[in-house]
């Protein structure tokens, strides 16, 4: 009988679609330069909604990115992810063929799937019947189907499935696809998530609910993550996608390695449907699990990329947690939340992050909370506000909270021999 081993994960390859730039270079740099992705929403009529500002991606065609009639066809979530993934792929340098592509497999999951799709088809559903409904509909609608285009485009055979986790969906698909790498079901994942939360049905329960921004008025300033005025979250959309690639692989054909994933975690709260627990608990255990897996130790942790909302329980809750964690280390760690900046991305948020703590990993520079101008007693922690900034980074944890529950903390490091 073969001796089983645990093999060890790298990142080879990076894409991104973001309300601040499409492509890594561009996010990255709209980034630690501070630029804000906010605005009036422009893709629909939110005139009667109580919030009608949100963080969209502009200048996204995607026949840039899918060929035929499939770029004009597909939901827009679908096309998001196709984009970061083609992105990622050529990054990576992944060899083409049969050969190399059947033990590679894709897990880029959705929060909520194919909305525009749905809505629209209602739409025609209502005004001309059920003989107009496209066949499209389901196909396009469901939140798998992510994996299922960007597989069928690149001829990935491997593992194909999906993770739905609310706006932790692109941490726990990232750490899912790094467990089938490292329990050795295959040697590649192109992983991460996908959001196109800007639909009148999605708008309007998030209004319902009293989660997002009403400063209609002051968009720019509307995401304020652990800010004392902040009001709530600011709804973004985009893609974030990783090539995961066993070590020992990657370096045979040379690739570039970006960062390893050493640790991932996971809990549940146990608590409410969308409101986190508050005494952090689950927040906490998340984390202690990632940073356990990882075989490191608290202290040597240097920055954290915040789940950060700008909703006040969740920056509260947060916080709680990384002092209950990390105890006076607490104040020597640099947390902050690039949703100031692209706002809430939903099931897109964790890999978007995961993409900044890798390159905050290989530039040495924490990227910023922005919009961070009057302190909150209940957060004070170091947020790195306003402006990025240059620091030694030897390790990075990412966290991700959902409804439901749902909790993802990632780690990675610089790569190593």
């Amino acid at each position: 009988m073969s001796e089983r081993r645990w093999r060890r994960v790298v990142v080879t390859g990076l894409g991104a679609v973001s309300p601040v730039g499409i492509g890594v270079s561009d996010y990255w740099s709209a980034l630690t330069n501070g630029a804000n992705g906010a605005g009036p929403i422009t893709q629909l009529d939110v005139s009667a909604f109580t919030t009608r500002i949100g963080a969209e991606v502009k200048n996204f065609d995607p026949s840039d990115w899918v060929e035929g009639k499939d770029a004009s066809r597909i939901d827009r979530v679908i096309a998001f992810a196709a984009a970061a993934a083609k992105q990622a792929v050529l990054d990576s340098g992944f060899p083409e063929g049969d050969d190399a592509r059947i033990n590679a497999g894709v897990l880029i999951g959705s929060g909520i799937g194919g909305l525009i799709t749905l809505c629209e088809q209602y739409e025609k559903l209502i005004k001309d019947g059920p003989r107009r409904i496209s066949p499209f509909l389901v196909p396009y609608m469901i939140p798998d189907m992510c994996s299922g285009f960007v597989s069928i485009q690149h001829g990935f055979r491997g593992p194909n499935s999906c993770v739905v986790t609310a706006c932790a969906t692109g941490a726990n698909s990232i750490g899912e696809a790094a467990a089938m790498i490292s329990r050795g079901d295959a040697i590649a994942m192109i992983a991460g998530g996908a959001e196109a939360p800007i639909n009148p049905i999605s708008m309007a329960g998030f209004c319902a609910a009293r989660t997002m921004s009403t400063r209609n008025d002051d968009p720019l300033h509307a995401s304020r993550p652990f800010d004392a005025e902040r009001d709530g979250f600011l709804i973004g959309e985009g893609a974030g996608v990783l090539v995961l690639e066993e070590l020992e692989h990657a370096q045979s054909r040379g690739a570039k390695i970006y960062a390893e994933l050493i640790g991932y975690g996971q809990s549940g709260d146990a608590h409410h449907i969308t409101s986190p627990s508050p005494d952090g608990n689950g927040a906490v255990r998340a984390m202690q699990m990632a940073i356990r897996n990882a075989g490191i130790a608290n202290e040597d942790i240097d920055y954290i990329n915040a789940h950060g909302t700008s909703t006040d329980l969740n920056d509260r809750t947060e916080t709680l947690a990384i002092r209950t964690l990390f105890g006076t280390h607490a104040d020597q760690l640099a947390v902050s939340s690039t949703k100031s900046q692209i706002g809430h991305t939903l099931g897109a948020a964790g890999a978007l992050e995961a993409i900044a703590c890798i390159k905050a990993l290989e530039s040495q520079i924490a990227p910023p909370t922005i919009n961070y101008e009057n302190p909150d007693p209940a957060c004070d922690l170091d947020y790195v506000p306003n402006e990025a900034r240059p620091m030694k980074i030897r390790n990075v944890l990412s966290n991700s909270f959902g409804f439901g529950g749902h909790n993802a903390t990632l780690i990675f490091t610089s790569p190593r021999d």
